[in-house]
């Protein structure tokens, strides 16, 4: 995946986040990296997930999944939320774990309701964080 490939999968994913208005300021996509780095996947806690947010660093498992533009959205969409609530956000994961985590619960949800009706929106089995 190249940085100009990253670029446009990230546009899009804005695309489909801001007009939902979660947050005060529309999600800021500058400084944002989209990077694949295969071996961190292959460690436990990482093996569960095929995308991760980190802040401004969206991991993907595979740089085929930056075409998955539902992965994309959905990690996005966490670093949305970290813009807006830095430690709130990755500490809830402490308090209230992951599977009924409510980032969770609205990242899933935004990438669902923004999908285009022919999309099909990944489970929220193991596939986002």
């Amino acid at each position: 995946m190249t940085r100009s490939e990253a670029r446009v999968t990230l546009a899009r994913a804005k695309a489909r986040l801001d007009p939902l208005r979660l947050y005060e300021r529309p999600v800021a996509i500058e400084h944002v990296r989209v990077v694949s780095p295969g071996w961190l996947f292959r460690l436990p806690w990482f093996r569960r997930f095929d995308g991760y947010a980190m802040w401004n660093l969206i991991l993907l498992r595979s740089a085929e999944l930056a075409s998955d533009e539902d992965l994309v959205c959905h990690e996005l969409c966490h670093v949305w939320q970290m813009q807006h609530h830095p430690l709130r956000m990755p500490l809830s994961y402490l308090r209230v774990g992951y599977a009924h985590n409510p980032y969770e619960e609205e990242a899933r949800t935004a990438a669902a309701a923004s999908a285009p009706p022919d999309s099909m929106t990944c489970p929220p089995s193991r596939r986002q964080h």
